[in-house]
């Protein structure tokens, strides 16, 4: 597709709270997760749509063929 301008990009989320995950998801399980997550902390949904922003940008338009991993380093491990 790149020949023609289009880019295929794929985005791997981590660990990331909503409303809905928090009302299933024990808060112990949340903590240890926590705890184990490089950057300390979930992801916060907005943070998905600037990945996607980002890769639908001009800024971006070199870029393709790539798994952009948005998991606070969760992948290191």
């Amino acid at each position: 597709m790149a020949p023609w301008g289009i880019t295929v990009n794929c985005i791997s989320p981590g660990m990331f709270l909503t409303e809905q995950s928090e009302a299933v998801v024990d808060p112990d399980v949340i903590a240890a997760l926590t705890r184990m997550t490089p950057v300390g902390r979930f992801g916060d949904p907005p943070e998905i749509g600037h990945a996607v922003a980002f890769l639908c940008s001009d800024e971006a338009s070199f870029i393709t063929g790539i798994d952009l991993k948005v998991d606070g380093g969760w992948s290191l491990w």
